[in-house]
């Protein structure tokens, strides 16, 4: 059984940061089973210290080449983030998501009348996740730079059931 199998240790090939939605099971989605996918998720896959810690632990014990950052069709951050204007919810942990999506590069380059398109805001999120994970010093940065690990960003259209890659 594999689960006997992984006892003796993990060797997933992947490190997959995806948001907590419960429509995006990435196993499900990729077609993976137990111990495939070191899969990390986070509504809007935001990237956190924690998750950077995860995802460097997965790279440098796991041996994982690859790092791919899944946004997907109508994620719940980004549409929180959309919908919140300058409102704020005093007091709510929602609102640092909304802060942490609003504080992105990518995300104040978008012009003005094109904030309201959920797809794009997501796939301006996905790129912030890829830039902040090649950038990531100590670790990943240098092996980007090397061509040790490869990371890509993509969109799960839940229409579709497709994975768009970058």
């Amino acid at each position: 059984n594999r689960i006997r199998e992984l006892k003796n240790g993990q060797n997933p090939f992947v490190v997959l940061v995806s948001c907590s939605d419960s429509w995006v099971p990435p196993e499900l989605i990729f077609d993976q089973g137990l111990g495939d996918v070191f899969s990390i998720r986070t509504a809007g896959n935001i990237i956190g210290d924690y998750e950077l810690g995860s995802i460097e632990y997965a790279v440098e014990h796991l041996h994982c080449k690859l790092i791919v950052v899944l946004g997907h069709e109508n994620c719940g951050a980004i549409q929180a983030y959309a919908s919140s204007g300058n409102e704020k919810n005093s007091g709510d942990h929602i609102q640092s998501l909304v802060d942490y999506i609003a504080s992105e590069e990518e995300q104040k380059s978008i012009p003005a009348n094109a904030r309201s398109d959920i797809d794009i805001l997501v796939k301006a999120n996905v790129t912030h996740g890829v830039n902040l994970l090649k950038s990531s010093t100590p670790v990943l940065k240098p092996l980007v730079d090397k061509n040790e690990i490869k990371i890509i960003g993509a969109y799960y259209d839940l229409d579709s059931g497709k994975v768009l890659f970058e």
